[in-house]
């Protein structure tokens, strides 16, 4: 599992979707695109982005939700949270006594 999220996060642009679903979560592909087009000027096609998408999804960062015709994207830290917590605990030696 571990694998899977330092894989999705080695790319810049799957890192650029993770800061545009953090900035505003629950979007379509569509908003995604034009997001990263129009703030980072990567003009990918939806057919990149949602490659994209796919590895993040794999990778559990991201979570899709159908509402009618529509496919939101959603944010999903708990990967991150499960790999920080596995190096930095509380009880370690450099946490205040």
């Amino acid at each position: 599992m571990a694998e899977d999220v330092f894989k999705a996060l080695a790319d810049p642009t799957r890192r650029h979707i993770l800061d545009e679903l953090v900035e505003r979560d629950g979007q379509t592909l569509f908003e995604i695109c034009a997001r990263l087009m129009t703030k980072h000027g990567l003009g990918l096609s939806r057919q990149a982005v949602s490659q994209h998408l796919a590895v993040l999804e794999a990778a559990d960062l991201v979570r899709t939700r159908r509402q009618g015709r529509y496919k939101f994207h959603d944010l999903n830290t708990a990967p991150l949270e499960r790999i920080m917590t596995r190096w930095l605990r509380p009880d370690g030696p450099e946490s205040p006594p």
